[in-house]
């Protein structure tokens, strides 16, 4: 009596399962290969760089990001905020952000960014490290008719314009911390790496 039908049968089953239980066994041992080239939350808490997309970010809006567990603010300046930043120089503790450990060298210019309409900073008050609000209209009656702008402490009153420079009289003493970032397109900001300045638009 002839087996042949009954073994290829077999042979068929076996192999099926054989490939199904490798392809199993591979994607296991490849899992932790494969997760160990992402960085987890810790290593991103520690300072792994961290991807913006602004694709949707209008002008005059903002975006925050973490980043090292804190937050980073992303701003699209209107071009009405650009024309106001030099007149406000004279109300500023350090209106040419001369105090150099607030920002990367390719930030030390007029707008504090890489890109004039895009501004990156980190939203900690430079005083007791409370978290300023952004408060982009132009002279609220609570700031007064010369306010063109920027963020307000409520912990203590310190105030910065659209560029993160500190204003003279408040208790923040230093502008608010530009940190390392690159773009990596027109709609993306990687965070956390620096771009040096030959290559800043």
């Amino acid at each position: 009596m002839s087996t042949d039908g009954v073994d290829k049968g077999r042979r068929r089953v076996l192999t099926a399962l054989t490939t199904v239980v490798g392809g199993v066994g591979t994607a296991y041992v490849l899992a932790p290969f494969v997760l160990s080239m992402t960085p987890s939350a810790r290593a991103q808490a520690a300072g792994a760089p961290v991807e913006a997309d602004i694709s949707k970010l209008e002008p005059g809006q903002q975006i925050t990001y973490e980043w090292r567990g804190k937050p980073v603010w992303i701003v699209r300046r209107t071009e009405q905020n650009l024309k106001d930043l030099p007149t406000l120089n004279e109300q500023l503790l350090d209106p040419n952000s001369e105090l150099t450990s607030q920002q990367p060298a390719y930030a030390q210019n007029p707008t504090r960014s890489i890109k004039p309409e895009v501004l990156v900073l980190v939203g900690i008050c430079t005083h007791l490290g409370c978290s300023p609000t952004y408060r982009p209209e132009i002279a609220p009656s609570d700031l007064g008719p010369d306010w063109k702008g920027g963020f307000f402490c409520p912990c203590h009153g310190s105030r910065f314009d659209l560029a993160g420079r500190v204003y003279s009289g408040v208790p923040a003493p230093k502008n608010l911390e530009v940190p390392d970032y690159k773009f990596l397109s027109d709609t993306r900001i990687l965070i956390g790496v620096g771009q040096d300045a030959q290559g800043a638009a």
